[in-house]
Order: structure tokens, then C-alpha cells, then sequence
């Protein structure tokens, strides 16, 4: 066996994971993402791993290296489709709605003029996020029509592709805390509460740890969510609303857990090396999505097989 492990810098995190692979003797390698080169018709070299961690802190270069390998047959931690869905709020957001899974009420427009008015059928305050990005970063809490008059102009200014695509998000008036959860596979391992004065409850924005208690209901409202987007290993964050109890805010695929281990005393960075090896052994076995015969219709799946059969011998 031989697992890959792409990343960016040793934070950590990877640090951790590093020592786990070791104490548990698995013959591993570090690839760096800002060296490596993937030859698209040649994927010889890679063909050594059993499966590769992904750890990337760039989306970008994480997205785009699980794509080539799972391409290639190399299953990776987490699948390039679980990425994608992860790390677009827009596509998380879809997903979850899909599976039925409570979140906050998410409108999307395409204009200022459209986001203006989806703005106010919300209702002031609302949160403004890009569809792209983490640790809490270009959020903003709209509380009244002048801001978000200039916020939208902002965004219209600056013109990246990102910034066009207004996601909005109603404002949960929640505890002063949000709950980031662990889950791998069927199982929400440990969470934690991230406690702040401020609005933005992330570690990465000071937000402080505290162990919180895995109910039932938190288990299966979080393993629900993680299998809406492709299950794995993943960080589900969960917002408590006064009203409707939990609800999903975000999934995260490529997870940061410098508190959430020592506030839970849980071994995570063991935990994320055994799954690695359960699917290097094959004992879990992950697919990308490929076309199924639907579960109730395989007579109509069998005419269109024949279909497709009998126009592969039409010539032009």
C-alpha cells in the first residue's frame, strides 16, 4: 500500500496527519501542489498511490488535482465531486435542498437590480457571501437598503466572475455560537460550539471552542447532510435558530481541526488516516458519479440501452 498526500504547507493539521500515517507504519508521500505536474495522457507515475489525501489549502488546485486522478481510477479523500459540491455554497446550498435538509433561506441573482430585490423579500438583516470561499472572508451583514445599495455596487466594481453571482443568505439570530461537526462516513464523530460576540463565529476569526454534545438529532441532521453532498470525511457547520432548531449553513471538505481536536480530545488527524486506509484496502470503496439505471424504471432503461445500441452502428 502507498498513499499520496497533496498539500500545500505543513500546517498543523498536516502535521498531525503526517505522524498518524507514521505511527501506523503505511508507506506514504508528500506532494507538494505548487510543484506538482500532472501529465493528462500519462498518469504512470501516479499509478504507484492506492489513494491520495487531499489537503490543499487553494479550492482551485485541490478541485482540479482530484478531478485528473479520479480520472485516472485513483480515488482520493475526499472524491473531486464531493469537492466541487463543497467548496460552491451555491451547489452545497442546491444539494442540501435536494435531500431535504433544513438550512437557512437562500435566495441567488445574477444583478444588483435582482439582488436588491431579493434582498428585501428577505428582509433586513440578510448575509451577502461569495459562492467561493473560507474561513469566514468577504461576508457581509446587510442591515438596511443603503447597504446594500453600496454593497451591491461594490461588488458590481469589482467584476470578477464570483462577485456577479449574489448569494444571499437569511440572518439566523443565533446564540452567539455556531456548531462545527465532524463527520465520516455514517457517524458524526465530535463537534464543537465556536462561541463569539461577533456575528462571524469562525476559529479563524476568533471564535473560541467548546465541546457540544452529539444528540440524535444533531447526528442525523449532520450525517443526512454530509450525504447530500457526496459523503466522506467532512466539517458540517450548523446554526442554532430560536424558532426551527438546527439548521446547515456549510460543509466543509478540506477541514482545518486545530481546535476541534483538543477541545474534544478526539485523535481526528487518526481517524482521517484510518478512512484513508480503509480505502486504500478497498474496505471502502468511493465512485464518482457515472449514469445509474433508475431505481424504478429499468424497463425504460433498457429501451434507451437498445436505442443507443442500434444508432452506434448508424454511419453518416
Amino acid at each position: 500500500m502507498k498513499i499520496g498526500i497533496i498539500l500545500s504547507r505543513v500546517r498543523v493539521e498536516e502535521k498531525w496527519l503526517l505522524e498518524a500515517f507514521e505511527k501506523r507504519g503505511i508507506d506514504f508521500e508528500r506532494i507538494d501542489d505548487r510543484e506538482s505536474v500532472f501529465d493528462i495522457s500519462r498518469p504512470d507515475s501516479w499509478m504507484v498511490f492506492d489513494v491520495v489525501l487531499e489537503r490543499s489549502i487553494s479550492f482551485a488546485r485541490g478541485l482540479y488535482a482530484t478531478q485528473i486522478l479520479n480520472s485516472w481510477g485513483i480515488p482520493t479523500v475526499n472524491m473531486a465531486h464531493v469537492a466541487a459540491t463543497c467548496g460552491d455554497k451555491l451547489a452545497t446550498s442546491s444539494a442540501l435542498a435536494k435531500a431535504g435538509v433544513p438550512q437557512p433561506r437562500i435566495k441567488v441573482a445574477f444583478t444588483p437590480e435582482a439582488a436588491l430585490q431579493a434582498i428585501e423579500e428577505l428582509g433586513y438583516p440578510v448575509v451577502l457571501k461569495p459562492v467561493i470561499g473560507s474561513w469566514g472572508r468577504l461576508l457581509a451583514k446587510i442591515n438596511d437598503r443603503d447597504a446594500a445599495e453600496a454593497i451591491l455596487e461594490h461588488k458590481e466594481t469589482l467584476g470578477s466572475y464570483q462577485h456577479s453571482i449574489y448569494y444571499i443568505q437569511e440572518y439566523i439570530q443565533k446564540p452567539e455560537r455556531d456548531i462545527r461537526a465532524f463527520v465520516v462516513g455514517d457517524q458524526t464523530v465530535c463537534a464543537i460550539y465556536r462561541n463569539s460576540s461577533h456575528w462571524i463565529t469562525n476559529t479563524a476569526r476568533n471564535g473560541q471552542g467548546e465541546n457540544c454534545p452529539i444528540t440524535p438529532e444533531l447526528n442525523d441532521l449532520c450525517v443526512k447532510a454530509a450525504h447530500a453532498v457526496g459523503g466522506g470525511v467532512l466539517a458540517v457547520d450548523v446554526l442554532e435558530d430560536p424558532q426551527r432548531g438546527y439548521l446547515v449553513n456549510e460543509i466543509n471538505h478540506t477541514m482545518e481541526f486545530h481546535t476541534l481536536a483538543p477541545t474534544t480530545g478526539i485523535d481526528i488527524a487518526g481517524i482521517i488516516a484510518d478512512y484513508t486506509i480503509a480505502v486504500a484496502r478497498k474496505d471502502i470503496r468511493l465512485h464518482s458519479p457515472i449514469i445509474q439505471p433508475p431505481q424504478n424504471g429499468q424497463a425504460l432503461w433498457n429501451a434507451l440501452s437498445h436505442t443507443l445500441a442500434e444508432w452506434s452502428h448508424l454511419t453518416p
